[in-house]
């Protein structure tokens, strides 16, 4: 039977195709006002998104057709399916087939190749009726062609706390190793909350429409981690970036005043500590295993209001701090997830990106932080309705 939309958790809406159903991260006024090749590239990855269930089957099939992009010279591994019944892992499916862009990174030359559909088998689950998590690809983008069982299908309709993340490529999942191991997923899961997950890979400027979705959306938690974006671009000035922020967190106010809201600062990340961008693809790392980002701007370079990340946490901390006011506005240094000590033991595998050990470490870190004892997530939610 078609993919019942009902049955996705973590999207805005879906879009009917010839295929069947793609989710999408982000509303259709978002991509019509803003349709830039990057943020529609990720809102389309559906890093997050679950189709949610219950049944009495033994046997599921997912069928569905994957769009990745591949960059000529920097070997890239394939997106995967996560199935989990009642909580467990009960298979995970790497993708094949589907429709290849190669890019050209020396030249930015793409062309594309048709594929074939992809179909994700689940067998010998117990008897009885179970929960079932079908975690979809958080680095490909994807159609949703069929689903199949030996028993009806059903909605779950348990209601769990909804928080709902915004933030950059981390957030999104470059590097980890599969859609229910993104750092994001991996909090979500320890702490049985619902997770909207708007970690959007190279597009997390604080750009005012993002915040205006996180205003309109159900949420009972709100995170954003902001900063690591805007140095990669050079995109602000510290005097246009401080008051974007205040009006980003703003704009979240106007829909949720009460909702605990956490405001975190960047990850570490060595090549930005103290040198600004633009980020670069280290041209001597193409064509090798593994592509590296260097930063191009001068190191020290801050005195004409320049970014750096050590810049940015400085800025960040006494934002919050000026925002005291707001009793439910929280702020959390992204270095007590992935500090200096972090890059030493788990070190960034292409100098920007954490390696799926370290999703799992910033994860864990997270969800101890913010869902546990007195963090800023443990006050007793009302459950939102989940999208």
């Amino acid at each position: 039977m078609p993919v019942p939309s009902e049955l996705l958790r973590g999207v805005a809406e879906v879009e009917a195709t010839p295929r069947g159903l793609r989710p999408h991260r982000l509303p259709t006024w978002v991509r019509e006002q803003f349709p830039d090749g990057q943020l529609l590239a990720m809102e389309s990855q559906p890093s997050g998104v679950r189709i949610v269930f219950r049944t009495a089957a033994s046997t599921l099939e997912l069928v569905t057709h994957p769009t990745r992009v591949a960059y000529l010279g920097a070997d890239r591994p394939r997106g995967r399916i996560d199935v989990y019944a009642d909580g467990a892992l009960a298979a995970r499916d790497t993708l094949t087939g589907g429709d290849r862009i190669d890019v050209d990174l020396t030249g930015g030359q793409s062309a594309c190749h048709p594929g074939q559909v992809h179909t994700t088998t689940v067998s010998g689950l117990p008897a009885g009726h179970h929960r079932i998590e079908i975690w979809l690809p958080h680095n490909e983008s994807i159609e949703l062609v069929d689903l199949r069982a030996d028993a009806a299908i059903e909605p779950d309709d348990a209601a769990l706390p909804l928080w709902v993340h915004h933030g950059s490529s981390i957030s999104h999942g470059s590097n980890a190793l599969a859609p229910s191991e993104i750092w994001p997923a991996v909090a979500a899961r320890r702490a049985g909350v619902e997770l909207r997950n708007l970690g959007l890979g190279g597009s997390a400027f604080v750009d005012p429409f993002l915040a205006r979705v996180i205003r309109d959306a159900p949420a009972d938690y709100i995170s954003v981690k902001l900063g690591i974006n805007v140095v990669n671009l050079d995109g602000m000035r510290l005097r246009t970036f401080v008051p974007a922020v205040h009006g980003f967190l703003d704009t979240i106010r106007d829909g949720h005043p009460d909702v605990p809201l956490l405001l975190i600062s960047p990850l570490f990340c060595g090549i930005h500590e103290d040198t600004p961008g633009p980020g670069a693809f280290d041209p001597e790392s193409i064509g090798t295993d593994q592509v590296r980002f260097v930063a191009t701007g001068t190191p020290g370079d801050v005195a004409l209001g320049r970014l750096t990340l050590q810049v940015i946490r400085r800025e960040l901390r006494s934002l919050a701090d000026r925002r005291a006011a707001d009793k439910n506005l929280h702020y959390l240094d992204g270095t007590a997830l992935y500090g200096p000590t972090d890059a030493t033991d788990l070190p960034l595998p292409d100098g920007l990106h954490p390696s799926a050990e370290a999703h799992q470490r910033i994860g864990t870190r997270f969800a101890e932080y913010a869902f546990t004892g007195t963090g800023p997530f443990t006050r007793t939610a009302t459950p939102a309705t989940a999208t």
